[in-house]
């Protein structure tokens, strides 16, 4: 008598997604038949909080987009400590520089939160990059924006006062909102800012406090209100360092 077979359960499928790429700012305004061979070739990733998504050193075999979630870019100093460079949004692309230059990655990517991430080949990136001037027109301003911002941040490190150097990574962060407010929008946990500025968490939050006691900044959900703004550009280029009360 022949056993009864056991029926092995389907694998899971993959979750479908619908991706409009006319919503990523690089691709908006490119014709049909390009977005369509670009679907047919992108690949998306999950990635939980904590992944790491790229390694600095690594192969840049990939143009990446951000979809859902957010990621911080990292790197090390002189003294082998993390130090954060700056924060990827959904609608932002990265991995560019190894997709033009063939040199392996300048930094490594880190997933903030649960992250959606869609990857195009290094291929058809380049097709995308070399053939669409106006993809190409909009990398090299975001690669002169990167060298601005990065200049920046190369400066904040150099400040030798920690608070200072809080202070002034808030008022590089600010912007203006609808209506003329100053804002720091999805700010950055303490942790996250405390990378970035190469000091401890328990400095980022008194630094944090003292802006909130002296009415600087308001919390707002996931932003800071700046409320004096004039008071954080003094307290961030060192004229009132705001030190605790």
């Amino acid at each position: 008598m022949n056993k009864p077979s056991t029926l092995l359960p389907p694998p899971p499928k993959k979750p479908a997604y619908t991706i409009n790429l006319q919503n990523i700012p690089l691709l908006r305004g490119l014709d049909e038949e390009t977005l369509k061979q670009m679907v047919a070739a992108l690949q998306i990733k999950q990635a939980g909080r904590g992944s790491l998504i790229l390694h600095k050193g690594g192969a840049g075999d990939y143009l990446l987009f951000m979809l859902a979630g957010r990621l911080q870019v990292v790197d090390t100093n002189e003294e082998g400590k993390e130090v954060g460079l700056a924060f990827v949004l959904p609608g932002d692309y990265f991995g560019e520089l190894s997709i033009v230059d063939g040199a392996p990655r300048s930094a490594s990517v880190i997933a903030c939160e649960n992250s959606l991430v869609a990857l195009l080949p290094r291929r058809q990136a380049q097709e995308l990059i070399y053939h669409h001037p106006l993809v190409a027109e909009r990398v090299l301003q975001r690669m002169a924006a990167a060298v601005r911002k990065a200049s920046s941040y190369r400066a904040i490190l150099g400040i030798p006062n920690a608070f200072q150097r809080v202070f002034a990574l808030l008022h590089e962060l600010t912007e203006i909102a609808p209506g003329g407010l100053s804002v720091i929008n999805r700010i950055p946990t303490q942790q996250e800012i405390s990378i970035m500025v190469n000091t401890s968490r328990e400095t980022v939050s008194r630094a944090l406090s003292t802006l909130i006691k002296r009415g600087v900044v308001e919390k707002d959900l996931r932003r800071l209100i700046v409320r004096k703004p004039e008071a954080l550009r003094e307290a961030a280029i060192g004229k009132n360092l705001l030190d605790p009360p």
